[in-house]
């Protein structure tokens, strides 16, 4: 998956519908609302709230770095 792929347009976090963002270098999607990650496995995202790992303050203050262009 790649910073300009037009699924990122359709995915939708499965807990709020938001957008989710793509981490570099392509690991993972980011919903920096609910400060919750999902994992990318073989290039497909996985979306199952359960799939989802909470991240701590400190680590959302990083993956906003990581994100900004």
């Amino acid at each position: 998956m790649t910073p300009d792929d037009p699924l990122l347009k359709i995915l939708a976090c499965p807990l709020d519908k938001g957008p989710l963002h793509l981490l570099p270098p392509a690991e993972a999607l980011y919903n920096p609302r609910l400060h919750r990650r999902y994992p990318i496995v073989d290039g497909i995202p996985q979306l199952l709230p359960s799939s989802g790992e909470q991240v701590t303050e400190d680590e959302h203050e990083e993956l906003l770095k990581r994100m900004a262009p």
